[in-house]
């Protein structure tokens, strides 16, 4: 562990010093802007050694969990069994899901569609089909799934597979028309194929088409049935090796069920009828119907459907059969919805489903094919939803799904991670949010209750908050690596409805989706909460458990470059309005006027974007809104997207900027303390008053790095403004950014807050660069705020999109008595701090090099009538106290931008360490955390790597390529949090986690859920003595006799290629060359033999039983039947 000594580094700086990269822990390179001589606090004053704790042996970079609906799904599969459920996707990802907690994510390398999933019923393994014609068995008896087995067909595309329960024999047909017979336990091709020209009658001239069904008689092994695109049927017999039949029909199959007892089968077309077939009487179908067809009068075939993509039959031993459709609507209902049929005897029931159906599976009590079946509920995979219907009742309703699959309900547009936060909060809000929950849900248990899953070591409250497009703001309990829904706000319930048909005669800059939240500031502490809209408005919200009727105050608020325009109420000549309500009435006229200003041939001046609602609104228990504050038109001009938001309780005080300056709102007292250009903030500390210190590297700066590094870059053209820079805000598809796009512009952090509604023109004056220099990082801090001082003041740290930092002084009332009626000041200090690239965060350490908290204030609900008058008074922890023996006699002052990090010294302001981050890319995400009791600094950059800096000497702990930026939605979620993770919007409707904390990799395995729980197959039915004796096949069925190499011979090698799998251990890729790795594959690979071995004596235990009782009933029939004569029988 080493030890910096900070009079050591103090004494070896030097004011003429150049800026450089940090070396490693020492310090020696460190350099900036250094400010020699004896300023309080600074080299003269003793300093303690810190100490630095955390090394790169502590980090390391997995993925812990993936959360949310599979993106673009296309297969579905379930264990009846082990109740869990697989879902495939296009991108080649498999989601597997048990009961809540047991969700596990993998992904094919190759990246294939999914077409297929079949269960390996009970056994703990599952085969995928994809798009690139490879089958794969996957080994679910491990928390992370791994491939067991591959085989590639080069000849032929894969159509459909077919696994019967118990059998190791796995059938695949193909686009050519033949069927393929693969052993489940080599992943090897048997011999035995099923040409397509061996099953067609000889006399059919035309190709069937490709394989769309295959299964086995449940009343016959032996027996497969064929279904061909084209309508053909055949009944084929695998032993004799022929067709026992054959059937035809003029419509196209998409699917075929059979009924349980093996006579009859159902096919779906695709003319929207469904025929029903009798095996005895092939030629036609004995029952024909167009379930949702007009009958017509004159008795012709009702008129055809939309195709019934898929049928289930499933029966019932004390009802009616079920019959369960998709598709199959009448064509002359252009505008009904994707449906979902349930015909049970005479009734007939359409679910309509909000997005189309992909498919949907009927879950039954039995795994066996020839029993009754007992439908008990139908699984409906949607394009963008999963639901679960409820058989067992006569109305039909949904189970309550506990997945959170509902991410995207509205497309997610910012997301915010909280890791060990006050523990009171989750069950507050999920009390809050309960009362709201929807009713009709079916009373019965999720029947998806497979796997196992324990709490692990790790308990520590996390929670992630979601911005969405519609405004909506969601808070979901992700402890344990679970995540749960627990609150929802609707942040567009503050503003008017827009009336249909008003049109360009509105205010509003954005056309779709106005309410889109863009920025959200929270503080579990005090409770309050922060949106940042996309029409340029900010909203505070305190947290009240009971409901009220108020109306919602609102302010407005004048941002613009033009420095001679600004309206700039200077805090020492101007104070603001010390009575809120002397200002309020002003206000709302000037909101109230919306309609009349905005009108259509008028410029557009001093009106917001949207109205605020101006009667009494009933506010439920939860958030609820406190201020809004509206960026107001200037001359035409719209305002500028919020680009950085920052909320103290303590001070009571909110600060937002955007590309025009900043704003500081007094949320109290609800009046507005500063609207300042940026340019003005600097006061006489102008940067670009600076030429002789810097003349050369100031404006080169300015010129080269300031190019309007938005969002709205990859939008060029001009008109579209903030709505097209808003554009990929609430995609839905992923739209690649490409690389060269990415060199040549360095976006700044209004990247990922899709700040700049315009792009800039590079004829545009450097002048006009300098004043659209954006605000992109503020932070509320009790610090130094100037060289000279001896204690620490409330200040607000302001970064820019240029890389200077400005500390404005906060003057608040000195009592609390006072917070209310006395103005607060705020005031530039003079002093600006350099960074090279936009600001991106700020943190501050204590002399001690420990994390210091913002100060804030201890909730107390703001409508509860117990406390009387006790709830006046406010509760503040400043954590910063002024007495100089506990604060120490300086801080520590930790900033990072989108290129570098440094660590001033305050209040002497001499810049310790620096580091040159990244000179070929940019950060998109930086964050102060903390992990195993200590703090650093994480960074996420555009060229995918992540990196980790100890704190505070910025000694790189951690630097890896995890995940190049292909898409903005990537940059635009990224976020870290304490105790090692992070997380990220992987695809438009699943959050990825991930860790890059060891001890959190290493534990991660017994955190996670089991798939495989040991469960006894259900025993078949006796199905007596003379339905054994009479109604199946005379001999058993021996698929091994039959398929197996010495019957059936070779495959041609050419037709597929085996490629065997990692053998589901995992871990041991990481170790494969050394000893280490020999003696984990030897140990895994013992477990593996004996957890066969206790299989084995399982089995042979059951069979010896099973053999006893078969001898026992057989002595049993003999003893009955041995005295009487043939004709008693």
């Amino acid at each position: 562990m080493k030890k910096f000594n900070f009079r050591k580094v103090l004494d070896g700086l030097t004011a003429a010093s150049p800026v450089g990269s940090s070396g490693g822990g020492s310090g020696s390179g460190a350099g900036g802007s250094v400010h020699p001589g004896g300023t309080a606090g600074a080299a003269g004053t003793p300093r303690e050694e810190i100490q630095e704790t955390l090394t790169s042996d502590y980090f390391q970079i997995c993925k812990t969990v993936r959360h949310g609906f599979p993106y673009l799904p296309t297969a579905l599969a379930f264990d009846p069994v082990q109740k869990i459920l697989a879902i495939g996707t296009r991108t080649g990802a498999i989601r597997i899901l048990g009961r809540p907690g047991v969700d596990c994510y993998c992904q094919h390398e190759s990246g294939a569609a999914v077409l297929q999933l079949q269960f390996l019923i009970n056994e703990g393994a599952l085969v995928s089909a994809c798009a690139d014609d490879a089958l794969h068995l996957w080994n679910l008896r491990q928390k992370r799934p791994a491939i067991l087995h591959s085989l590639k067909f080069n000849r032929e595309r894969i159509t459909y597979c077919h696994l019967p329960f118990q059998s190791k024999w796995l059938y695949v047909g193909t686009e050519r028309g033949n069927t393929h017979i693969v052993n489940i336990e080599s992943f090897i091709l048997s011999g035995y194929v099923i040409m397509w020209n061996k099953a067609i009658e000889l006399s059919t001239k035309t190709h069937p088409g490709p394989v769309v069904h295959l299964s086995d008689s449940p009343r016959d092994e032996g027996k497969l049935l064929i279904g061909y695109e084209n309508g053909t049927i055949v009944f084929w017999d695998l032993r004799s090796k022929r067709a026992d039949l054959r059937a035809y029909y003029d419509e196209a199959i998409h699917s075929v069920a059979w009924h349980h007892e093996g006579k009859q089968f159902m096919c779906s077309h695709s003319d929207g009828s469904l025929t029903l077939w009798n095996l005895k009487s092939p030629n036609r179908p004995f029952q024909t119907t167009i379930p949702h067809g007009k009958v017509q009068r004159d008795g012709k075939k009702p008129e055809s459907c939309k195709p019934i993509l898929k049928v289930e039959y499933k029966t019932c031993k004390n009802s009616e059969p079920f019959v369960v459709f998709s598709g199959g609507l009448s064509y002359d209902k252009p505008c009904r919805r994707p449906s979902l049929t349930i015909m049970h005897g005479k009734a007939i029931t359409v679910l309509e489903m909000d997005h189309p159906i992909v498919d949907f599976l009927t879950l039954c009590e039995t795994p066996y094919p020839n029993e009754f079946q007992e439908p008990y509920a139908v699984v409906v995979l949607l394009e963008k939803d999963l639901i679960v219907v409820d058989l067992t009742q006569t109305n039909f309703p949904i189970f309550e799904n506990p997945y959170p699959i509902d991410i995207h309900e509205s497309p997610v547009t910012c997301t915010e991670y909280f890791a060990d936060c006050p523990p009171d909060l989750i069950p507050v809000l999920y009390s809050v949010g309960a009362k709201h929950k929807k009713q009709g849900y079916s009373n019965k248990e999720w029947p998806i209750s497979g796997g196992a899953w324990n709490l692990g070591a790790q308990t520590y409250p996390e929670i992630i908050i979601t911005g969405h497009a519609d405004g909506s703001v969601k808070f979901w309990d992700a402890s344990a690596i679970t995540l749960q829904m627990l609150y929802k706000l609707k942040t567009s319930k503050v503003f008017e409805k827009q009336k249909v048909g008003e049109g360009k005669a509105t205010a509003e800059i954005v056309e779709e989706d106005p309410f889109a939240v863009q920025m959200m500031y929270w503080c579990p502490e005090s409770r309050i909460f922060c949106v940042a809209g996309v029409s340029a408005y900010v909203i505070v919200y305190r947290f009240s458990k009971h409901e009220v009727n108020t109306e919602i105050a609102s302010l407005e608020v004048r941002l613009q470059s033009e420095v001679e325009d600004i309206i700039t109420p200077e805090p020492e000549t101007n104070p603001p309005f010390p009575d809120a309500s002397s200002q309020l009435p002003s206000l709302k006229s000037l909101s109230g006027s919306t309609n009349t200003v905005a009108c259509e041939g008028t410029m557009k001046d001093s009106i917001p974007c949207l109205s605020v609602k101006a009667r009494p609104v009933r506010m439920p228990p939860g958030y609820q809104a406190d201020l809004v504050i509206q960026l107001v038109w200037v001359d035409g001009e719209p305002p500028q997207q919020i680009t950085s938001l920052a909320v103290n309780s303590a001070y009571g005080l909110v600060a937002f900027g955007n590309c025009n300056g900043l704003a500081v709102v007094d949320f109290m007292q609800k009046t507005v303390l500063l609207s300042m250009g940026t340019l003005d903030l600097y006061g006489s500390s102008d940067p670009y008053q600076r030429q002789p210190r810097s003349p050369r590297k100031s404006r080169q700066f300015a010129a080269d790095n300031f190019c309007m590094r938005g969002l709205s870059n990859f939008y060029p053209d001009l008109t579209k403004r903030i709505r097209t820079s808003y554009q990929s805000l609430t995609e839905l598809s992923d739209s690649p950014v490409s690389l060269e796009l990415e060199r040549c512009k360095s976006p700044t952090s209004e990247n990922r807050e899709n700040s700049f509604s315009r792009s800039r023109s590079s004829s545009v004056s450097s002048i006009d660069r300098d004043s659209k220099e954006a605000i992109t990082a503020l932070f509320f801090m009790e610090s130094f705020a100037r060289k000279n001082d001896s204690a620490v003041s409330s200040c607000l740290w302001v970064g820019t999109g240029l890389g200077m930092v400005i500390i404005l002084s906060l003057n608040l009332p000195a009592s609390d008595d006072l917070r209310h009626s006395e103005p607060v000041m705020v005031s530039p200090s003079g002093t600006v701090l350099t960074l090279k690239g936009a600001v991106l965060t700020f943190a501050c350490l204590d002399c001690m090099g420990t994390l210091t908290h913002q100060p804030y204030e201890v909730w107390r609900d703001p409508h509860s009538a117990d406390d009387g008058d006790r709830t006046r008074k406010r509760k503040l922890v400043m954590h910063s106290p002024s007495s100089s023996q506990d604060m120490g006699d300086h801080q520590f002052a930790v900033i990072c931008s989108e290129k570098q990090a440094k660590v001033f010294s305050l209040p002497s302001q001499t810049c310790l360490y620096v580091h040159n981050i990244t000179e070929t890319s940019f950060l998109l995400r930086a964050d102060v955390v903390t992990l195993c009791n200590s703090v650093c600094l994480a960074c996420f950059c555009a060229n995918g790597h992540i990196m980790t800096l100890s704190l505070p000497s910025l000694r790189p702990l951690l630097d890896m390529n995890y995940l190049p930026v292909t898409d903005m939605r990537i940059a635009r979620t990224f976020c870290f949090t304490n105790e090692g993770q992070a997380l990220y919007l992987s695809s438009p409707t699943e959050i990825q986690r991930l860790t890059y904390s060891q001890e959190m990799c290493d534990n991660l395995q017994d955190m996670l859920g089991d798939l495989f729980t040991p469960v006894e197959t259900p025993e078949a039915q006796n199905r007596g003595f003379l339905k054994g004796l009479f109604g199946g096949s005379g001999q058993a069925f021996d698929r091994e006799e039959l398929f197996g190499e010495a019957t059936a011979g070779k495959a041609s090698r050419s037709l597929a290629q085996h490629i065997p799998g990692s053998g589901g251990i995992e871990g041991v890729r990481g170790a494969a060359g050394g000893v280490i790795g020999d003696l984990t594959r030897a140990r895994i690979a013992l477990d593996e033999r004996g957890q066969k071995l206790g299989e084995l004596d399982e089995r042979t235990a059951s069979m010896m039983a099973s053999a006893e009782a078969f001898s026992k009933h057989a002595h049993e029939v003999m003893l009955k039947y041995k005295d009487k004569k043939w004709y008693q029988f």
